[in-house]
This record gives C-alpha cells, sequence and structure tokens, in this order.
C-alpha cells in the first residue's frame, strides 16, 4: 500500500461519491485507527465503536479538507476524535500518561487538570516521534497494558526485539520529555 495508492482511491472518492473507494481506503488503515482509539479508550468495545463512527465522520471531513497524506491525516482525526469523546465524558476521563510511571517527576500531585493535559500532550508528540517499531510497542506495553508475550504475539516482532523496542522507547520517550520539560 503507498501513498499514491491513497491519493488515487481518495480522489475516485472525491470525484464519484462512491462509498467503496472510501470504503477500500478506510479499510487499510482501520488498525491504526483502532490501536489510537484503544490508547485513549482502553477498552476494546468502545475503540470498536469509534473506528465505525470516525468512518462516518470521515464521509464529510473528507471533502472538507485538503488532505496531503490520509494515513497522517487519518491518525490525527482519529486521536481527536477520542480526545473530544473522553472530555466530553470527563468524569471518565483517565490520562494515559499515568501509565509511564518513569515520567512521575514531570506530574506533580498540585499540578491541575490543564498542565495534565498538556504534559499529557506532550508525551503524545513524544510517542509520535518514536521509530514505529518502538512506537508500536511501548504503546501496547504501557498504554494497553500488554505483556511482553502479548505484543510479540499481536506484532510478530521476536520477544528480543520486543524488550529491545521497549527499552529504547522508554529512553527516548524520557529524554524527548526532559527536552520539552527543559523548554517550559
Amino acid at each position: 500500500m503507498s501513498a499514491t495508492d491513497d491519493s488515487s482511491l481518495l480522489e475516485n472518492y472525491r470525484t464519484t461519491g462512491d462509498l467503496k473507494y472510501l470504503g477500500e481506503l478506510y479499510q487499510r488503515h482501520t488498525e491504526m485507527v483502532y490501536y489510537v482509539c484503544l490508547r485513549y479508550f482502553k477498552e476494546s468495545e468502545q475503540s470498536k465503536d469509534a473506528v465505525m463512527q470516525i468512518f462516518e465522520e470521515l464521509i464529510t471531513k473528507v471533502n472538507k479538507q485538503e488532505i496531503r497524506e490520509f494515513a497522517k491525516w487519518l491518525y490525527v482525526v482519529s486521536k481527536n476524535h477520542c480526545l473530544m469523546t473522553l472530555r466530553s465524558t470527563k468524569d471518565n476521563y483517565e490520562l494515559p500518561v499515568d501509565n509511564f510511571m518513569e515520567f512521575s517527576t514531570f506530574l506533580h500531585q498540585e499540578e491541575n487538570y490543564v498542565d495534565q493535559e498538556e504534559r499529557l500532550s506532550q508525551l503524545e508528540r513524544c510517542i509520535d516521534k518514536l521509530p514505529e517499531k518502538q512506537r508500536i510497542s511501548v504503546d501496547l506495553f504501557f498504554i494497553n497494558e500488554k505483556s511482553y508475550k502479548e505484543v510479540v504475539e499481536i506484532t510478530g516482532y521476536s520477544m528480543n526485539d520486543v524488550k529491545s523496542y521497549i527499552q529504547n522507547g522508554k529512553r527516548n520517550l524520557k529524554n524527548c520529555m526532559e527536552r520539552n520539560h527543559e523548554q517550559d
């Protein structure tokens, strides 16, 4: 699958309005959308529902916005959908950043909700900067609370690779968060 193929399908949908093109395009990226949703909701059924809701949003959104790279654009749309859903049910809004105990120095008890949300946004930006295999492994292990064995099963990476990706990912996240903290 290439960005060119994505662009062709997107253009075909925009030209014809035929949902088969948008459906095929979205199908290529539903796994990524699901894992983004799972990162925020930490619940499979709610994440599956969100995947369907996001597709419904795309039917009109793709015609209203300039999209250079569909996969990146869809990632942002998915993340925003999840954040809006969580914000609309603030009582149930649990910051995933709490799973990263190594970064507790950045999250002080007295910080208010806005400060914690900014730290979460920084952490998300740092996670997004990780190399793909590190990002996937860290996301599954910390945010989705999967065991090493489960990460191996989900990703198909070897056990040694998973351990290495998680260890290197943690180090890279810590360095990124420290750089962001120093810039504040």
